[in-house]
């Protein structure tokens, strides 16, 4: 099933990581390459998860992004040309608006240095779009900090950006609205069509304050239901990608499969003992390159059918691809964890 993606921050809150631990086979996040740095930012919770297989630190190499490496390498990374040249865009314009955002505090907005390449990080403080921040303690990290749009734009552009990678199976999942839109939103000369589906009836979450060592039972006590879930909905929403023109037969051919899955899952989280509620997820599925700038549907909503007793909504909207995007797949999911679904 791949792992989770989760970005701008290296921690993601609690009701993301049990959604990783559900419906994914793990967790990752972007971490600087510092090892200091890595092991004051991770939280407890991370590090456990990270000793049990279930959570995976990325960072980048200057070699390409072909490559992850762990926490730890001097390496400078680079992101490729076509996406530096995007995200440099931005920033300018950002940089030359009058309202242009000040730099943040710390921790709401900041950006590790080792994330980042050094040309990005001088490009930063040029713009007058960051500072430097040495007054916590850890002086070692000469943290930059930034408004939080830029935060978010940076580190949803570089989740994409690996995303793309070959060797490793991610999908990028923010609670971050700002980072979701800056990580699709379409460039002027550049644009592609996408699906967007609201996911949430399908892939409830324990209930606030469920301890994480009862997610991690369940998880295994129900590997082969949560795993029927989610394999059909991937399944469904690579052909949405692919079979573009026909939406509707494709959901056709997925709804009995998926359909059985749900109840089956229903199944399964009536027999544990966890309370559970639905929170608002999106995913965003870039569709097939040969659609080019045709208009499947107006931008609203439109039903494809119901599956579970919930209805399955979607609505076309345009975004930025990128230089290396992968065939198999192009999701990017946006968790809304306080909005809950009546």
């Amino acid at each position: 099933m791949g792992l989770l993606l989760y970005y701008p921050t290296v921690n993601p809150p609690t009701e993301v990581v049990h959604q990783a631990l559900l419906y994914w086979d793990g967790l990752a996040s972007v971490v600087p390459r510092d090892p200091r740095v890595y092991g004051a930012v991770a939280g407890r919770e991370l590090r456990q998860l990270e000793e049990r297989g279930l959570y995976q630190p990325l960072a980048f190499t200057d070699e390409s992004l072909d490559v992850l490496a762990e926490p730890g390498r001097s390496d400078d990374p680079w992101i490729s040309g076509q996406t530096s040249s995007l995200l440099v865009e931005e920033l300018r314009r950002m940089a030359e608006r009058p309202d242009r955002p000040p730099p943040g505090s710390f921790p709401e907005a900041v950006i590790y240095t080792s994330k980042i390449s050094d040309w990005l990080g001088e490009l930063l403080l040029d713009l007058g779009l960051a500072r430097h921040d040495r007054s916590d303690y850890r002086s070692f990290m000469a943290d930059l900090l930034v408004p939080q749009e830029v935060q978010a734009l940076i580190i949803g552009v570089l989740a994409r950006e690996l995303a793309a990678d070959p060797d490793i199976s991610l999908f990028p999942y923010t609670d971050s609205a700002g980072a979701y839109r800056n990580s699709l939103r379409p460039n002027s000369s550049v644009t592609s069509l996408a699906w967007e589906a609201e996911l949430g009836r399908l892939l409830p979450v324990p209930a606030p304050g469920t301890p994480t060592a009862d997610v991690l039972a369940f998880r295994e006590k129900y590997a082969d239901e949560r795993i029927r879930l989610m394999r059909a909905l991937h399944r469904m929403l690579g052909d949405l990608r692919r079979d573009y023109e026909h939406p509707a037969d494709v959901f056709a051919q997925f709804r009995v499969e998926l359909s059985q899955a749900v109840h089956d899952y229903q199944g399964a989280r009536r027999s544990s003992r966890m309370a559970w509620v639905h929170r608002s997820v999106t995913v965003s599925v870039a569709v097939a390159a040969a659609a080019g700038g045709a208009l499947l549907l107006p931008d609203v909503g439109w039903l494809l059918g119901t599956v579970g007793g919930y209805a399955l909504n979607v609505a076309t909207r345009e975004i930025r691809p990128l230089a290396r995007a992968r065939d198999e797949h192009e999701f990017s999911y946006l968790h809304r964890v306080e909005n809950g679904l009546s």
